[in-house]
This record gives structure tokens, sequence and C-alpha cells, in this order.
């Protein structure tokens, strides 16, 4: 239905260049202004974030966050595609969500100081910025914008948690490929994403969901005929969210 990335492929790994810390630069002032929540600082707290936020670039298949790492940096994606997951104790990889362009994560390890439960890793090359531990602790004690931001954040959050133990309960591929498709574009955790079209191929999104490429291939063809998505090159695009939300559609 679209056509494969030219991006390296998720399995391939990175180990041939140093860490993403290590390449990193200063944030561009474009970049600054697409962040929705810098947008809402007052202009000496934007001062202080521009002068401390980082931005560099993630490999395919590279690792942002470890499991037991402690955590230093609050993490956003400008550009690209990740995945959070973690490992079960049988071996096998649990994938918990997706995560689209414009989406910051990690806010409730800052807030605990405690390790990563999880892995973040990039399903293809990816410009992620990144701000210190101890900035965003500084905005959490000088604006209250910011703190409304991550109350929000983590109340969305929740709510996507809640909704993807629901989906592990499904036994209709179409509705598991329709809810995770819907968290993607979720306008409060991305909120750079709701409205334009989203870059993944059906195999970053089986990746996602757990399915084979060939099942998901299925399934968007069911979502795209009931006019929940519209395919494009290379990407596809939401035109009913709350169908994707309900999943209220049977296989033609």
């Amino acid at each position: 239905m679209y056509a494969p990335s030219s991006a390296p492929s998720v399995a391939s790994t990175a180990s041939s260049v140093p860490p993403l810390l290590e390449r990193h630069r200063f944030a561009t002032h474009e970049e600054l202004q697409d962040i929705t929540w810098w947008r809402l600082l007052e202009p000496e707290h934007q001062l202080r974030v521009a002068q401390d936020m980082r931005v560099g670039q993630a490999h395919a298949g590279e690792l942002v966050c470890r499991t037991g790492r402690a955590p230093t940096y609050w993490f956003g994606l400008l550009e690209g595609l990740l995945k959070m997951s973690n490992d079960g104790s049988q071996g096998q990889t649990i994938t918990f969500s997706g995560l689209a362009p414009g989406g910051w994560f990690g806010e409730g390890t800052l807030i605990k100081r405690e390790p990563y439960r999880y892995n973040i890793q990039a399903l293809r090359n990816s410009t992620v910025a990144v701000l210190p531990i101890e900035t965003f602790h500084w905005l959490l004690d000088h604006s209250i914008a910011f703190n409304r931001f991550i109350m929000r954040q983590l109340n969305e959050r929740l709510g996507q948690f809640i909704a993807a133990r629901e989906v592990e309960r499904l036994d209709s591929p179409d509705v598991r490929v329709a809810r995770n498709l819907a968290a993607l574009f979720n306008p409060v955790l991305f909120p750079t994403v709701a409205d334009k079209m989203l870059r993944i191929t059906q195999q970053e999104l089986a990746y996602l969901v757990g399915l084979s490429r060939q099942r998901v291939n299925e399934a968007l063809r069911v979502l795209a005929a009931h006019g929940a998505i519209r395919v494009g090159y290379g990407g596809l695009l939401v035109s009913d969210l709350e169908l994707l939300r309900r999943g209220t559609f049977e296989a033609e």
C-alpha cells in the first residue's frame, strides 16, 4: 500500500558510532518554536531551556534509554520514530507503545529519580532533543505553565497505558492496528502528528503492534475501506480518530 522506507532496519546496530549524547548540538530557534511546552514558558524560562537543551541523531536500532540506567535527561522526539519496550522474563520483547514526532517522554522516571524500567529504541534514524534532569526539576520549581503541561502529560499517558492493556486482550488484529495508530495520533502526547501524515512503514508498524507485515497490510486495507485512515506514499493520515479508538468495524 505504500513504499518501504529506505532507512536502515531496526535490527541494525550503531555500535560503530559514538553514543547519542556525544553527538549533540544546541537546539535551533526553529526547533524550539516547534516544541509545544516551550511556547508556554515565560521568556526567562525559555532562555534557560535554550541554553541547556541539546539535539542529537539517534541511528536506527540505537537505544536512547536503557532499562536499569539512572535518568539524566528528559527526552523529546523531533523527527523519526521510536519504540518503548522491555524484555520479558522468557526473553521475548514486550512493546508498550510507539513514540511519534512531537512527543516527550520519561517525565515520571525523572520525577521519581528512579532507574528506567523500559528501553527506548529508534526504529529509524531519528532527531532527539534532551533536557538535563536538573533543568527539568528547575522548571517544575519555577514554572506553573510547565507544571500544568506535565500534569496533563502524565494523565494522558496513564489513559494511554490503560488502553494498551485492553489492546493486549483483543483477538482482532484489525482493532489492534487501529488502536495502536490512534495512540500515535494522540493530539496531547504527539501534537505535531495530530493533523499531519505520519511517516511510517508497514514493517515499523508491525514492530509496534506485534503482528506480521502481511497482517498489518490487511488491517490497513480494512481501516482505509471504512474511512478511518488514508494511506499515502511513505505514510498515512487519520481521517476518523474516534473510529480508530472505538474499533467498531468488521473486515469486508
